[in-house]
């Protein structure tokens, strides 16, 4: 992991950027990865520690520039939680690879709460072409109802270091009521979006894949049979995603010619 660029309220980034074994001038993607939120404690310095993984194998295999990041208050990057903030982590992360002289276009992928918070931040960026979310919430209502709670846990996990953050709390927390990517998908189309849940999510329900899917009108939508809430390392979901970046890069490489 190296420090690749600074977020809003001059918050240091720091992740993970795989190139692929490309010639020059050759049509090439990037891609935004985002974790979700850590499980157990010391979980935020563990977020991402298996994601530059992924990268290099879709970098390698598909011929994609891949950007991992550590959204603020995990790993090395500075800052605190918020939903805000981590909504433009990634906000932050999309434009970094647009200004990357080998990308063409970008996509975003996220996992969990990163996936949701993928969906938020495309709609606010035309550039964006598409996004997946994998076990990803179409709200954050039950957080919402306990925002003290979730600001304990946060702490718990070590995605909040400062006793004086939040400096507002109503801030802080109004922020989990109102970035919804239940909201955000019909922003998001016609552009496409992969939504990929496991049957057996025992944190996000299946229902929330099948309220993101309808809220977007037009999403590919996967349910894996008998899989739980960590995509990450289930097979089945990697599969599934790394063929549909394949149609994607080939799709976009033929209008690009």
């Amino acid at each position: 992991m190296e420090r690749l660029f600074t977020s809003s309220g001059d918050v240091g980034i720091w992740g993970h950027l795989a190139h692929p074994r490309s010639a020059p001038g050759t049509w090439t993607p990037g891609l935004v990865i985002a974790h979700g939120f850590p499980p157990g404690r010391d979980g935020g310095r563990l977020s991402a520690r298996s994601f530059p993984e992924l990268a290099d194998r879709i970098a390698t295999e598909l011929g994609w520039v891949v950007l991992v990041i550590t959204l603020r208050g995990c790993g090395d990057s500075e800052g605190n939680f918020s939903m805000g903030g981590w909504r433009d982590d990634l906000a932050y992360a999309a434009a970094y690879l647009h200004d990357l002289d080998d990308t063409d276009a970008v996509w975003m992928a996220g996992f969990g709460t990163g996936g949701a918070l993928a969906i938020c931040a495309a709609a606010d960026d035309e550039r964006v072409q598409g996004v997946a979310a994998l076990g990803s919430p179409a709200d954050f209502d039950d957080w919402s109802s306990h925002p003290r709670r979730l600001l304990l846990h946060a702490r718990e996990v070590g995605l909040i270091g400062s006793p004086s953050f939040p400096e507002s709390f109503d801030q802080w927390s109004r922020e989990l009521r109102e970035i919804r990517a239940v909201a955000a998908a019909p922003r998001l189309r016609p552009r496409p979006l992969l939504i990929v849940h496991g049957s057996e999510d025992e944190s996000v329900p299946v229902f929330d894949a099948r309220v993101l899917a309808d809220a977007h009108g037009d999403a590919d939508l996967r349910i894996i049979d008998g899989a739980g809430h960590q995509l990450r390392h289930d097979p089945r979901a990697v599969a599934v995603l790394l063929g549909w970046l394949d149609r994607q890069r080939n799709q976009a490489a033929s209008s690009a010619v």
